[in-house]
């Protein structure tokens, strides 16, 4: 079964990199020596954008957790691009940082400019999504989720939905894609249709599938268009809770009840999600926890130190059910 780990030749498509702050939001944060009056270590980090409550969550951790290590933080939002992050990448190269860390917008075109960070003897550090490469030293670890585990533990948590609700005959699904390209989106995907084909090939079927791009404006969008193409649907899996919750509003204004005419079930755990899992209009969210800063801090410390780390660093995650989502709410940290 392939996974995250596998590594296959990458098509490289690199922008040729023009001046960092012509393309991307680029920030310094400076946190000074760390203890005894050593120099702090410099982290480069890319982030891929600010499209989710989720992603919001993730770049707060990473810059907190910096803060409290007592790292030098020079960020950059990529603005959902990958031009950008290469460029953001080639920029922390030319600067000399100790540590790369990045969130790849796609999976695919990195092989260019890690072999660079390589020959700079600048270690890449991958937070959250994969990268597929020709070369599996061009990178020393992952810090992030099992995406294809995600994908079914949602196919699994939406068979105890159907039950609860008693929905009887065809599942006819909608599903809303994350980035096409990226890593959760191909990974939950391929998850979810693993627990379809295993045990539900006569009864449930994907009738609709697009990208809503993670984000609320674009759950809303083509859920409006699915349900013009197919007014049957009965389910939705969506790979994020924000392009649920935007879904939920199309729902809405074509007169159904998002949680009983359309069962819904989403991918995060950010609290705007269970706000709505809470007021009864998603059925269940598999949770895909965005706090990895204090990870991450641990681990740029292990590589700056010449340590020997895991090659993918798991984070610890669970599924809530719809009865759950009350009790849960208040201890949310995102």
């Amino acid at each position: 079964m392939l996974n995250r780990r596998n590594f296959l030749t990458a098509a490289v498509g690199v922008a040729a990199a023009t001046g960092l702050a012509a393309c991307a939001k680029e920030d310094d944060s400076s946190s000074g020596s760390t203890s005894g009056g050593s120099k702090a270590i410099v982290l480069g980090f890319s982030q891929v954008g600010s499209e989710s409550g989720w992603r919001s969550a993730n770049t707060d951790s990473v810059k907190s957790a910096a803060k409290e290590a007592g790292y030098t933080l020079k960020f950059s939002d990529a603005q959902q691009k990958q031009e950008n992050q290469i460029s953001a990448i080639r920029s922390y190269i030319t600067q000399g940082v100790d540590v790369i860390a990045f969130s790849p917008v796609v999976v695919t075109g990195w092989d260019a400019v890690l072999k660079e960070a390589k020959a700079k003897k600048i270690p890449v550090v991958l937070t959250d999504r994969s990268v597929e490469t020709s070369d599996e030293s061009l990178y020393v670890t992952l810090v992030g989720s099992d995406f294809t585990d995600e994908g079914r533990r949602a196919g699994k948590i939406l068979e105890k939905v159907i039950a609860k609700a008693g929905l009887k005959g065809d599942v006819k699904i909608a599903q809303l894609e994350g980035t096409t390209g990226a890593a959760p989106a191909i990974e939950r995907a391929k998850g979810f249709k693993e627990v379809m084909d295993a045990d539900h090939a006569d009864d449930w079927k994907i009738v609709v599938s697009q990208t809503g791009d993670f984000t609320r404006a674009g759950g809303k969008q083509v859920m409006a268009a699915f349900l013009q193409s197919n007014p049957d649907i009965n389910v939705l899996f969506a790979h994020n809770d924000d392009m649920g919750i935007g879904a939920i509003q199309a729902i809405e204004a074509a007169g159904k009840k998002p949680g009983k005419d359309i069962l819904i079930v989403t991918i995060d755990g950010v609290k705007d999600g269970f706000i709505a899992m809470s007021e009864g209009k998603i059925n269940a969210i598999v949770e895909c926890n965005p706090l990895l800063g204090p990870q991450l801090m641990e681990v740029v410390q292990k590589v700056k130190n010449g340590e020997t780390v895991e090659r993918w660093i798991k984070t610890k995650e669970g599924d809530f059910m719809q009865d759950q989502a009350a009790a849960a709410l208040p201890t949310r940290k995102y």
